[in-house]
């Protein structure tokens, strides 16, 4: 982790002589001699920040510690985490030089360094003899947490304060943590402990309880495209805007791997006959990369709505020729899944500057014809596709049976389709999604969800209690009471009257109630409460003896009515016919069509990937 770039990026530098500039002495570099010109150093190890006025994207955390400088309010441990390359070991350095700062005028820890102080130069290079960087990986013993018990005691050889960063410090071992408690409690006024994790919640929370902690947050795609963009201008390097986008995407967040990127985008790109025009472009990017055409994902996920099965296997060829790797394009896949159900739930996200004008149209009339239980099922099923995939001993082949799989759900007609048809006695034929004639590969294969039939006694639809639209509410019967709170979102009332209790007796201005063991004990009284300010008169709520004659809970009674519904309902021929049709099909839920005029299953009624049977 010495190596690693953090998140926490330089700052573009317009005037090396007013500001610090991305070497730790500012100015213009110096060019190599010949014999530094074989020791390259990575764009990763050349551009790392070295004071906290060169931080990007970690605005909280300096700002906490600004204050605390300020103030004098400086803790005597820190604890940093985050992801790989997100920035702890250099923030730790840079840390530890502002404690120990010595410039011009400057007396005391100060995170502002305009200049390069006394020892600002071995503490950021790991060679400082009061700053103490120990890799936890490796030395993760009682004995090495006893030699910094012992050498604490003894004050520092030039610096203001001994510092010891310790680095991947989860790698600890029990003992160790152990040992170290009692000295980072109550440590000598002279010593510092920074503490640097990737797993922070391997790290014991007597250790976390000690420390003042930060987490280290990723950088978004614009922050890191901006980071990319002013190094490579001071490489001068051209850059096209999206390539910078997709390096950064690629990059995952990390300033790190962005730069490590950019590094091998540059090398990529080189021309061997003309090495000073240096030019980076996104095709040469998503060759690098392995990525595929944008253009062509949507045409993929096209053909995959349309069930055109022998079309997206043909794409999917087509790209893996020209070097799409397979488990990139289920992801960019699921990508675009996911901005189509923004879009039809979020207008603001056409504006996503990531797509093209000629994207955001397409995506528009996609996602106008896709029902959401459609982007749903699609997204479950490529989630669970990406891990097969990257399990695979062929990853291609398994690409493709991840696409014959959504091809032919989603071009499978719905339940409510399939039970007309049987009905009418006629064969059962798929439809589009998407609106297009279906291809030649898809099939139905949706799990039976909603079934058809029942007495005509079963299929009469409840009446909703109505609440009056008068100032004062009337309640004529407990259900009226129910719904009443349910209207005005009052879900814990609700929820503990359909649940919680079961009813004694009920009458105007009176109910009796025998709660349940987990029903609030303020239920009476707040229920009384409620309902008399809601209707202008006076009610009563008792609390009936555990022998009174109690009517089952509303919640009881509709789990029996439906156990009656899937009962008749599994009785009924045509719902037998149509569970032998389809083999593993079961019925999960019975819903009358004249109860409502929407028959669409909501968003969290549909199965997950897991609960449909593919194989069946």
């Amino acid at each position: 982790m010495d190596d690693s770039v953090e998140n926490t990026a330089l700052e573009a530098i317009t005037n090396p002589d007013e500001e610090p500039g991305f070497a730790l002495l500012g100015g213009e570099a110096k060019p190599p001699s010949r014999a530094q010109a074989s020791a390259y150093q990575v764009l990763a190890r050349k551009y790392r920040p070295s004071s906290f006025d060169n931080l990007v994207g970690q605005e909280a955390m300096v700002r906490t510690l600004s204050n605390a400088f300020e103030s004098g309010r400086i803790a005597h441990a820190f604890m940093l985490t985050g992801v790989r390359g997100v920035g702890k070991t250099t923030t730790a350095r840079i840390l530890a030089r502002a404690l120990n700062y010595e410039g011009e005028g400057v007396t005391g820890p100060t995170i502002h360094m305009k200049s390069v102080g006394a020892h600002c130069d071995a503490i950021m290079e790991s060679r400082h003899v009061d700053v103490i960087e120990m890799d936890a990986a490796s030395r993760t013993g009682i004995g090495d947490i006893r030699e910094i018990i012992e050498s604490v005691r003894y004050l520092p050889v030039s610096a203001r304060y001994k510092v010891y960063i310790i680095d991947e410090v989860h790698m600890l071992s029990n003992a160790a943590f152990n040992g170290l408690l009692k000295t980072l409690e109550e440590p000598p006024a002279h010593v510092k402990f920074i503490f640097a994790t990737t797993e922070i919640r391997k790290v014991p929370v007597t250790v976390l309880s000690r420390c003042q902690r930060f987490d280290l947050r990723r950088l978004s795609v614009d922050e890191l495209s901006g980071l990319l963009g002013r190094v490579s201008a001071k490489e001068k390097v051209a850059v096209d805007d999206a390539a910078l986008t997709l390096l950064a995407r690629a990059a995952d967040g990390s300033a790190r791997d962005g730069l490590s990127l950019l590094d091998r985008a540059i090398s990529h790109s080189a021309n061997a006959d003309d090495v000073t025009d240096l030019q980076v472009r996104e095709e040469a990017i998503r060759d690098m990369l392995g990525l595929a055409d944008r253009a062509r994902i949507f045409d993929l996920f096209d053909l995959l709505m349309q069930g055109d099965i022998a079309g997206a296997m043909g794409e999917l060829r087509a790209q893996y020729a020209v070097g799409a790797d397979p488990v990139v394009v289920l992801s960019d896949m699921a990508d675009l899944t996911h901005w189509l159900t923004r879009l039809k739930l979020v207008e603001a996200s056409v504006d996503d500057l990531a797509m093209s004008e000629t994207e955001r149209l397409r995506g528009q009339d996609m996602a106008s014809k896709l029902p959401i239980r459609v982007l749903s099922r699609v997204w479950q099923m490529l989630l669970k596709g990406i891990v097969e995939v990257q399990g695979a001993a062929r990853p291609i082949a398994a690409t493709e049976m991840v696409l014959v799989r959504i091809a032919y759900v989603s071009d499978g007609p719905s339940p409510e389709e399939l039970v007309e048809q049987l009905k009418g006695g006629g064969a059962v034929t798929r439809s589009s999604p998407s609106g297009a004639p279906s291809g030649s590969g898809g099939g139905p294969r949706a799990q039976l969800r909603t079934v058809a039939s029942a007495s005509e006694a079963d299929r009469q639809p409840a009446s909703t209690p109505a609440v009056a639209a008068s100032p004062a509410a009337q309640f004529a019967r407990f259900e009226d009471v129910v719904a009443y709170f349910g209207a005005q979102r009052d879900i814990r009332m609700k929820t503990a009257l359909e649940a919680g209790v079961r009813l004694v007796r009920f009458e105007a201005g009176h109910i009796e109630i025998q709660p349940l063991a987990n029903t609030p004990g303020d239920i009476a009284r707040d229920l009384s409460d409620k309902l008399t300010k809601a209707s202008g008169r006076r009610w009563v709520v008792s609390i009936a003896t555990a022998k009174a004659d109690a009517a089952p809970t509303l919640k009881e009674q509709k789990q029996t009515s439906d156990d009656a519904l899937k009962a008749s309902a599994e009785a009924d021929p045509l719902v037998q016919a149509t569970l032998a049709a389809f083999p593993g099909a079961k019925i999960v839920d019975v819903r009358d069509p004249r109860a409502s005029d929407d028959l669409t299953p909501a968003y969290d009624d549909f199965p997950n990937d897991d609960e449909m049977d593919f194989d069946a």
